[in-house]
């Protein structure tokens, strides 16, 4: 299964993450991926194609297109698009599940997308603009997203195979969201692996497989990403940045920043003032 896990990490202050989809320049394929969160796309203008088990989804301005957990997609944006993404965690709906950590959105074709599509747009242009009092409607347009997918789109009915196919990923799901919460602490594979049941060679080769990196790499992708936040929403320090986001030293954690995003810390810095 050529196919990779994708890490999503939240808006600074926010239960979900919401941007606008980055090949919205065209000319766009994102080979096939999967991620734990529930993701939704919805395009305000353009088109776009989502690729799910094969078969091609295409969409145009005003519709939507839901991602379930685990599930493998790939997507194809040959013209210029401007499209709304939001990524929800998948624990959010741990009230609901129709099996343990499992549940099912309908993804396409639903009566109640025009409406959906409608407050995805208001959350996004509400974000944007961040006027006085924007965390409160933030939150309303938040929570009527949440209760439009939980009473009209979630699958109740769902075969065992389809269970039983989610929890391939999920396993590794389970262990990528522990990483998360505990970033900034010193893990180890060999301690994570008994955590969870499973050697260490055996873990070692679930990320190989599944996620297409090693969990060194792994782990060091999600401390950097949470730093890059770090860097672009507060004005801490680049060396406390660095210890608060597990990495042993300042200098070190700049060259890899440097590697994996082309800048050093402190260059970002300065551009991030002059916008």
């Amino acid at each position: 299964m050529e196919f990779q896990h994708e890490l999503i990490i939240p808006n600074e202050g926010l239960p979900f993450k919401l941007f606008l989809f980055e090949g919205g320049s065209g000319n766009y394929v994102r080979e096939k991926h999967w991620h734990t969160s529930v993701e939704i796309f919805a395009v305000m203008d353009g088109k776009l194609s989502f690729f799910l088990n094969e078969e091609e989804y295409p969409l145009k301005a005003g519709e939507l297109i839901i991602i379930n957990s685990n599930e493998i997609h790939s997507i194809h944006a040959p013209e210029k698009n401007q499209t709304v993404v939001l990524q929800i965690p998948l624990k959010q709906f741990e009230d609901y599940f129709t099996a343990e950590r499992f549940i099912r959105f309908a993804s396409t074709g639903h009566p109640k997308n025009k409406e959906l599509a409608g407050r995805i747009r208001e959350l996004y242009e509400v974000n944007k603009k961040q006027e006085i009092g924007c965390s409160f409607k933030i939150k309303a347009v938040y929570n009527e997203i949440m209760y439009l997918l939980v009473s009209a789109y979630r699958i109740t009915e769902v075969g065992e195979r389809e269970v039983r196919y989610s929890r391939r990923l999920d396993a590794l799901s389970k262990i990528t969201t522990y990483m998360r919460e505990h970033y900034k602490e010193d893990l180890k594979l060999s301690e994570l692996a008994a955590m969870f049941g499973y050697s260490e060679a055996y873990l070692s080769r679930m990320f190989r497989k599944y996620a297409k990196v090693n969990f060194k790499t792994y782990l060091q992708d999600i401390r950097m990403a949470y730093a890059y936040r770090d860097l672009m929403n507060t004005d801490h320090t680049i060396s406390a940045i660095a210890l608060e986001n597990g990495f042993c030293s300042s200098r070190g954690f700049a060259g890899d920043f440097r590697k994996r995003y082309g800048i050093l810390p402190s260059e970002l810095i300065k551009e991030r003032e002059k916008k």
